[in-house]
Formats: structure tokens, sequence, C-alpha cells
């Protein structure tokens, strides 16, 4: 009994021994030590000065006169435009570069009703690059004893004095009509910024005094040449085309070209509603 109690014990040891896979172990060099990837303090100290004196330098740039603004230089726009961008942007002077909020800043200037756009960009040391897209203004809006300019879309973008800019077409206005500037002109009105915006698009050979608006049947009154109709505010781009190709071949003393079909263009030296 007891030779075969310890035969089976002897058996369960081998079997338990049988199943056991020991996990093989490298070297001690090849271990991976989590104490060498663990920064030392002495490294932690180091980072952390070298980030509190990066912060304290952008600070005192910002606040000091290293990066004061000296310069505005505004690009892409005319005279009367670079001025009125100056005013708005003259307070940025003797602030720090980095101080400047370019975002706000650009806000400003396109609420200014001569521009369309701006961006606004840093030129280190001491100036800032202002680049403008100005509005195109094509026609002269009368109202009484006002004079006003206003690009195609109707928008006003400056008052004038009357008289000036006589190379742009008059469109007159009834004295109870908005002309408030940064803002369209009537629905009413736009029809004649319209067409003289599309007439400098076709490149007119004919300079243009007035636009009429007769019950929403357009006129370009022209200093030499014809009077031109052009019909209801439609393909009015188209129309100007052919008109500009057919004023070579009018005969002199032409009193009308009619565009207002402009597929079957028609001239006459007599007057005719």
């Amino acid at each position: 009994m007891a030779g075969g109690r310890t035969g089976r014990e002897s058996r369960r040891r081998t079997h338990a021994a049988s199943v056991v896979v020991p996990f093989p172990q490298g070297a001690v060099g090849d271990r991976l030590s989590l104490a060498r990837l663990t920064p030392s303090g002495l490294s932690l100290l180091i980072g952390f000065a070298l980030v509190a004196a990066v912060l304290l330098v952008y600070w005192g740039a910002r606040s000091s006169a290293v990066f004061g603004v000296e310069r505005i230089d505004v690009q892409g726009a005319p005279p009367a435009v670079v001025r009125d961008v100056r005013k708005v942007t003259r307070i940025e002077l003797g602030r720090s570069l980095l101080d400047v909020d370019a975002r706000a800043l650009e806000d400003r200037i396109r609420a200014l009703p001569s521009v369309a756009g701006a961006s606004v960009d840093r030129a280190f040391p001491h100036a800032l690059v202002v680049k403008v897209a100005p509005e195109r203004p094509v026609a002269v809006i009368r109202r009484g004893e006002g004079a006003w300019l206003a690009t195609g879309t109707g928008r006003v973008v400056r008052r004038i004095q009357p008289g000036s800019y006589r190379s742009f077409g008059r469109l007159w206005v009834k004295r109870d009509v908005a002309v408030e500037l940064g803002r369209r002109l009537p629905a009413s009105v736009t029809p004649g910024t319209r067409a003289l915006a599309a007439a400098r698009e076709a490149k007119l050979p004919r300079q243009i005094i007035a636009v009429r608006n007769t019950e929403g049947q357009l006129t370009l009154v022209l200093r030499q040449g014809p009077e031109l109709r052009l019909g209801a505010a439609r393909h009015l781009l188209l129309k100007l085309v052919v008109a500009a190709r057919v004023f070579p071949l009018l005969e002199e003393g032409t009193a009308y070209l009619d565009v207002s079909v402009p597929e079957r263009p028609v001239s006459s030296t007599y007057f005719n509603p």
C-alpha cells in the first residue's frame, strides 16, 4: 500500500512538472530599463527653465518697443483709399507687432466703404503691411447738390465734390432716394450702375455722360456719338459688346443706336421714341 501510494504521488509530481513552461530570460543587459527612459530631475529643471525663459522673452518683447510699429505700408489701393486706410490703422503706431490683433484690424479696414477686402501681415521688426482690394466705382450719383461715387453693384463708396470725376457717367436720382456711404442704392437705381459697369467691361469706345432709366428702359447718353438705347436691364454686357462692334460702322450723324435686341441692332439718323 505504501509503495503504491508513493508511486501515484511520484507520477502526479512528474505530470505537474511536465506542463510548466519556463519563460526564457535574457541577459541582464538586455532587459528594458524604465529608469533609463525617465528624465532626471536635472533635465526636467533645465526644460522648465527654458520654457520659462522663452515666455519671459515673448512677454517682454510684446510689452516693450523692441518690435514697435513704426510704419504702415498700404498696398494695392489708389491714393484716396490709402488715406482712408491710414486713418483706421494709425492707432497701431507704437504698439508692439506681437500685440496687434490682425483679424480685428482687417475687420475695421473692410468696414470702410471704399474697401472690398483687406489682409494684414507683420513685417518684423517695425512694419505692418496692409494689402487692400479697393472697391471699383463706375458711376457718379447725383442728388440735388450732392455727389457720390458708386460701384456697379450700387454700393456707395465715397462722397465727392460735384463736377469732379468727369470721366464717370452721371446717374441722377430723386431727392427722396436714400444715398448712404457703405450702403447699396435702392433696386430702382442699380440697373443704371450695372449698365455703367458693363460699359467699362465691354470697353465701349465712347465716353458716357449720363444714364437715363425711363420706366425700366435704359439709355446711355454719350459725349460724342449717338444715343445708346439698351432697353431692359438684361444681358447688358452682351448688348454693350455688340454696340462697341457696331459703332465703327455707323454713318456720321447717327442719332441713336438701339441694341435692346442685340441680335438685331438698329440705328437711325432721326430721333424717335
